[in-house]
């Protein structure tokens, strides 16, 4: 007898196939032959919940967008975590996992899908400057900063850090990016009335320790 799923379990069995897919054998070595056969379904029932293979990645992209968010806003509320190990651990969160998450920053990053490209740092820059700003403020209650705009201090500071730090948007190489950090955070700590060199910590997101 076959078995009829709701279309909404159908096309999340076929964003799992595909992920895994796409971290196996990439988005282009991947044919919607492949993800039919993983699926078992016929070629209609893929096309009816996603038109192209693009349309899936499409669909893989909007779920690990969910899930970023999502996982920023478990981070942000777990109290038993002193706040500025929360804030840096809410942008450690921006990084996709998954099976095929190099796969889809490949294909994001790539030309032709500069729309894809912005939409997700539209994402981005409405959901997490929110999700900070309550972080600030708990800091601003225990003295740890100091200003009346802590919501406009993050938007810049999300804004700055999904262009600056983004790889395409902005050429760096190593000493310049390094650079560039240690800037970055320098200037957020004054923006928020922090103590000097209290978020020098932030630079091991990315491997580098300041001098």
């Amino acid at each position: 007898m076959r078995i009829v799923k709701k279309a909404e379990d159908r096309k999340n069995e076929i964003l799992n196939a595909a992920d895994e897919l796409f971290g196996q054998k990439g988005f282009d070595g991947t044919s919607t032959n492949d993800i039919l056969e993983k699926v078992g379904i016929a070629r209609g029932t893929l096309y009816h919940h996603f038109p192209s293979k693009e349309d899936i990645m499409d669909g893989l992209i909007a779920r690990y967008q969910m899930r970023l968010i999502e996982t920023a806003q478990a981070i942000a509320s777990e109290k038993s975590v002193p706040v500025l190990a929360r804030i840096i651990q809410v942008v450690m969160s921006l990084n996709l996992e998954g099976e095929s998450s190099e796969e889809v920053m490949e294909h994001i990053h790539q030309p032709q899908n500069a729309l894809m490209h912005q939409k997700i740092q539209q994402v981005i820059i409405a959901h997490l400057p929110p999700i900070l700003t309550t972080l600030i403020e708990e800091g601003i209650e225990q003295q740890l900063f100091n200003t009346p705009v802590p919501y406009e201090c993050m938007e810049m500071v999300v804004i700055y850090a999904t262009t600056v730090f983004d790889g395409d948007m902005v050429l760096l190489n190593e000493q310049e990016r390094l650079s560039r950090m240690i800037a970055f955070i320098e200037n957020v700590e004054r923006m928020l009335g922090a103590k000097s060199g209290s978020l020098m910590g932030t630079l091991q997101m990315f491997g580098v320790e300041a001098d």
